[in-house]
């Protein structure tokens, strides 16, 4: 498979190793707005075509599929024009910045035949996992009650960098800089963390946004610091079950930490992904009389990025789908407008 990356930013280099260590795989080019970074990338990667714009890269056409590693607003427009083109695409998350765009985007994918797949990149949790198995085999019951969470703290610590210098951080901040905040950065990965692990899809939103002070008149440059840094949802689920998920970047303590515990009527299972570690725990039979947690075993467990390669050599998508995470954008769109109207959203 010939592999074009398309955003040559910081997630781009796990792009570049991931795909290059899978056998049969050649990334055969780059694509960039920023010359200077493009150049740079290509260089550490051993990438032997760059381009400046995806138009010029799609009149040479030399490849099957595309790595749209762009920033959020950007996915819409190019992977549309990929899936024009006859491409192949693995989309980072979110797929859109909102469900109406990101709909349009699965209904071309699904239309033209070729595999669309999103980075969801906690799906690559062995925890994540072998705890969902164990939910969809019964072994807690019902599903009644669930707690999310996903915690960072870049904005109270400096391990990633200077959030207050550093564009790379400073956009996430911005609305007219496409984030949707929290919401859309890190939301989406708990939210399809809490649904995915559960095996249950989302019917109702509460939700309740935060953005905090942290700079003189809300601006750092050419930044207005008005996207959300932390939000709270109350949320029922298909099946009746009742939950919470919560997402923050003020979290000191937490440098990366997503951690769900799905309660059912016969025992318990908590699924842990924090800073590239897995954990896995379960309170289950007659542990559930003398409340003991034990930790349960897991298996290593396929990346994205080899479920995608699969799903190309087959010619049949695999999850996370295109579909997917339009459904995932459509409990934040909820979320958004819930925040609003400050009332329960249901999806439909």
């Amino acid at each position: 498979m010939r592999l074009l990356i398309l955003g040559t930013g910081g997630m781009a280099n796990q792009h570049a190793a991931n795909f290059r260590a899978i056998e049969g795989v050649s990334v055969v080019g780059g694509v960039d707005v920023v010359p200077e970074r493009l150049a740079a990338f290509c260089t550490e990667h051993g990438i032997a075509n760059h381009f400046t714009t995806l138009e010029d890269a799609l009149a040479w056409g030399e490849f099957d599929a595309v790595a749209n590693v762009t920033p959020d607003r950007i996915h819409h427009p190019t992977t549309l024009q990929a899936i024009a083109a006859g491409k192949h695409v693995f989309c980072e998350k979110p797929l859109a910045t909102d469900a109406v765009k990101a709909m349009e985007m699965t209904e071309a994918i699904e239309r033209s035949g070729k595999v669309g797949m999103v980075n969801f990149t906690y799906r690559n949790s062995p925890a994540l996992q072998k705890g969902r198995q164990m939910v969809l085999a019964g072994e807690i019951g019902e599903v009644r009650h669930i707690e999310a969470s996903h915690l960072q703290s870049w904005l109270v610590g400096r391990h990633w960098g200077d959030w207050k210098s550093e564009s790379k951080w400073l956009w996430r901040l911005s609305k007219k800089h496409g984030s949707n905040g929290a919401l859309g950065d890190i939301g989406i990965h708990i939210v399809d963390f809490a649904s995915y692990g559960s095996g249950l899809d989302v019917a109702h939103v509460f939700a309740r946004l935060k953005t905090f002070d942290k700079a003189p008149g809300h601006k750092i440059g050419e930044y207005d610091l008005d996207a959300n840094d932390s939000f709270t949802m109350n949320v029922d689920f298909t099946n009746g079950a009742i939950g919470t998920i919560q997402a923050t970047r003020t979290a000191a303590g937490q440098m990366d930490q997503l951690r769900l515990r799905v309660y059912g009527e016969t025992g318990s299972i908590e699924m842990i992904y924090d800073t590239g570690k897995s954990t896995l725990r379960a309170c289950l039979g007659e542990d559930v009389h003398t409340a003991t947690w034990r930790d349960v075993p897991f298996d290593p467990v396929e990346t994205n990025y080899q479920r995608f390669v699969q799903a190309v050599r087959a010619g049949r998508t695999q999850e996370p789908s295109f579909r997917r995470a339009a459904n995932i954008q459509k409990v934040l769109d909820k979320a958004l407008a819930s925040d609003l109207s400050h009332a329960d959203e249901a999806l439909a």
